[in-house]
């Protein structure tokens, strides 16, 4: 996923949205159904790696769907988009709960990758990016596009003319709004500029990630989504991990017996519905509080959660601090994945968002190695202090990001952030 995630934004702001759409797609559900049929223990590590890859196209449908939002309800659609990543969850731990005794694993991941498989019918339907297209200076398709959007909602364009933010650039004496760029009229064409024609490689991508203008940006939030990841995907390990070590941690006298047949599973169902209190705070909060006051509050909020947790609690307690713990690091992470496409302009928007969500694959891949494994060693206190650590410090990240996103119209350009800087 850590490589999928950065390959698919430089392919998707070369080539296009809907391409990159296309061909995560095509890995994510050819290698998830051949993963089925493993002959060995090799192959299958293989295809889900390579399932692995194409998943780590979601910053791509992400950053493509925030592209046809305006800006006034932009928060709460992303919400709405995020949603179904919950959906998923529950659905896939349903799954396993019912097909892994009876079926096996083969099922499970043959049963699994039908959704992807589902995702390529609906490749002919979706549009390209009406800001991918004018960017590259492709205005004909892009004027094509919003008049069909416009007779889907039973509209008209207004008048005016089609200005890329490259163009605006270049005739620094014009002053239009963002209505005007976006609506024009097919007889005002404009002369496309050959500079716009150039594809952007890997290296100089990554280097205008690191310019002046979008540096402080981007080392924030690959804090903030490493400490997303960690966290995250920390407190799913923890609803298993503090369940069944709990035996082997402490005396036997003091837990009251249960059965433990697919705990597992159970365990993953019930604390997934909390993240769906989570997307309904986010909801509300995000276009009402900011990008910025939502993700810190719930930070410090998921801390005090789970702080108790230092020492050892009873399983009534620890799934319900764990419970609100898993609502608040929901609301972060789905703050931060509507946060980061509207901090980067259109020329790498999916490039910085994959390269964030890369490093934020970093922290799911440290969580495991180091917080799970003081867990299994019976450190139970040292583990906790850890994810207090990297979620403290994920939120007075957030407390430093340069500037708030909340109904800010989105940059087609880097030059154009500029303007923003000069404002604040």
């Amino acid at each position: 996923m850590l490589v999928g995630a950065y390959s698919w934004g430089i392919i998707s702001d070369n080539y296009g949205r809907r391409k990159g759409f296309l061909i995560t797609a095509m890995v994510t559900a050819s290698a998830g159904f051949l993963s089925a049929f493993a002959p060995n223990y090799t192959s299958l590590i293989v295809l889900r790696c390579f399932v692995g890859i194409g998943l780590g196209g979601g910053p791509v449908l992400s950053s493509w769907f925030l592209e046809f939002i305006p800006a006034p309800n932009r928060g709460t659609w992303m919400v709405v988009f995020s949603a179904f990543w919950t959906v998923g969850t529950i659905l896939e731990a349903s799954l396993a709960w019912f097909v892994m005794p009876t079926m096996g694993w083969r099922w499970l991941l043959a049963l699994s990758s039908l959704p992807s498989s589902l995702l390529l019918l609906f490749y002919g339907m979706t549009p390209e990016s009406p800001r991918y297209l004018c960017l590259k200076g492709r205005t004909e398709d892009t004027l094509h596009l919003l008049e069909k959007v416009a007779r889907m909602n039973r509209t008209q364009l207004p008048p005016g003319v089609l200005v890329p933010d490259h163009q605006i650039e270049l005739n620094g004496n014009w002053v239009l709004s963002e209505d005007t760029r976006m609506l024009p009229p097919r007889t005002d064409e404009v002369a496309t500029s050959d500079s716009v024609k150039h594809k952007l490689g890997a290296v100089s991508s990554l280097v205008m990630l690191l310019s002046p203008r979008l540096i402080r940006s981007t080392l924030l939030l690959w804090m903030v989504f490493f400490g997303n990841a960690f966290s995250y995907y920390g407190l799913v390990l923890l609803t298993s991990e503090l369940s069944t070590r709990r035996t082997e941690c402490f005396p036997a006298k003091l837990l009251p017996e249960k059965p433990h047949d697919d705990v597992g599973y159970k365990d993953v169902f019930l604390a997934s519905f909390a993240e769906f209190p989570g997307l309904l705070l986010s909801a509300m909060a995000v276009d009402r509080l900011g990008r910025k006051l939502s993700m810190s509050a719930m930070f410090f909020l998921c801390c005090i959660f789970l702080l108790p947790l230092v020492l050892h609690q009873s399983q009534a307690l620890t799934t319900s601090l764990l419970f609100g713990a898993r609502i608040c690091i929901t609301v972060t992470f789905t703050v931060v994945y509507i946060y980061a496409p509207e901090v980067y302009p259109t020329s790498v928007r999916t490039t910085g968002v994959g390269v964030a969500s890369s490093v934020g694959r970093v922290g799911g891949m440290i969580c495991p190695l180091v917080a799970v494994s003081l867990l299994r060693g019976c450190h139970q206190m040292a583990a906790i202090l850890l994810f207090e650590i990297v979620i403290v410090v994920s939120g007075i990240c957030v407390l430093l990001f340069p500037f708030e996103t909340k109904g800010r119209k989105l940059n087609d350009s880097i030059s154009n952030l500029k303007e923003v800087n000069a404002f604040l």
